[in-house]
């Protein structure tokens, strides 16, 4: 059974991300009965993930501000604001931020990929370690852990 779930931005976990860029948790599968997830993004220009796909989940990304390269199996397209993504699971896909900064929205379906991001990421709310940087082994680790698979590097 489904509850309502109701909060205010302060109240979302904010994750310190790829490239100093910051992922805001929404929605996660304990709010949601593990129907969804839902986070934003606020990254800025360069911030790309490894090519990757998702065993576990379909994913959306709705690009709200700014503008990226996205691949999404053998398609390229420059995806504008407003632009939408969608990506059913085991398509490979990966995308490459162009424009100064960028906001972008990301809903999964079921819930899950959540514990990934907490898991290789920085809770902000924590004291940031000096020379804090995502690592490459923790973030493989977390992937596996979570149904990701990383097929390359950033594209």
């Amino acid at each position: 059974m489904s509850i309502p779930y109701l909060a205010q931005s302060d109240q979302h976990q904010q994750l310190e991300w790829l490239d100093g860029g910051t992922l805001s948790l929404l929605l996660d599968g304990a709010a949601t009965g593990g129907s969804l997830t839902v986070g934003r993004f606020a990254v800025s220009k360069g911030e790309a993930p490894p090519f990757h796909l998702h065993t576990r989940e379909d994913e959306v990304f709705l690009l709200l501000q700014g503008s990226a390269l996205v691949w999404a199996g053998e398609e390229r397209m420059e995806l504008a604001e407003g632009g939408i993504v969608y990506l059913p699971r085991n398509i490979p896909h990966g995308y490459r931020i162009t424009s100064a900064t960028a906001d972008l929205l990301m809903i999964c379906t079921p819930a899950g990929i959540e514990g990934m991001f907490r898991q290789a990421g920085r809770d902000r709310a924590a004291p940031r370690p000096d020379g804090f940087e995502i690592d490459p082994a923790v973030m493989a680790q977390a992937a596996d852990a979570y149904g990701q698979i990383i097929v390359g590097p950033p594209r």
